[in-house]
């Protein structure tokens, strides 16, 4: 459940959070004319869509969205892509995920994106909970946020109105 108490950002700070995160894209890639934004399943890709509207704003940079399927139970089986490999085929990529909890889901993402070459290749989200176990880091954050193991950060998209909380 839902409460003040417990409420990281609210929809407010998170849109701010993705302009900055968009605008930051958009300095590490001014000298691109696309950039492929490839947000994992559920909430990456939903964060994704939303970097890619503001850029698409603040920019001429054109704006592929690529959803990642990892099975978060069982990374290193198979990673898929909504878009073939040729379409992100030496371009700037930046893989997206809502939190970054221990590093398992991005590293094998990464993994994924590795084996295509790439012109730029970055990692962004909005919550960077630092209890990693793997050596991965996100170049674009919203926020850094140091939690107990036990606790869990949580975001949740609704039509005009995202929270990330604690549970």
């Amino acid at each position: 459940m839902i409460t003040e108490e417990n409420i990281i950002l609210n929809n407010l700070q998170i849109e701010q959070k993705i302009k900055r995160i968009a605008y930051q894209i958009y300095e590490s890639n001014s000298d691109e004319h696309e950039i492929v934004l490839a947000g994992i399943k559920e909430k990456g890709i939903q964060l994704a869509v939303k970097i890619g509207k503001v850029l698409e704003t603040i920019s001429e940079i054109k704006v592929i969205l690529c959803e990642v399927t990892i099975d978060k139970k069982n990374p290193i089986g198979s990673v898929a892509t909504s878009i073939p490999a040729t379409a992100y085929e030496n371009k700037a990529l930046v893989l997206i995920d809502d939190v970054l909890h221990s590093g398992t889901t991005l590293i094998y993402g990464v993994k994924h994106f590795l084996e295509v070459p790439l012109k730029r290749f970055k990692t962004a989200v909005l919550v960077n909970r630092n209890h990693k176990k793997y050596p991965i880091k996100a170049d674009f954050k919203g926020i850094s946020l140091s939690t107990s193991i036990k606790e869990h950060v949580v975001v949740k998209f609704e039509e005009n109105k995202t929270t990330a909380y604690l549970t």
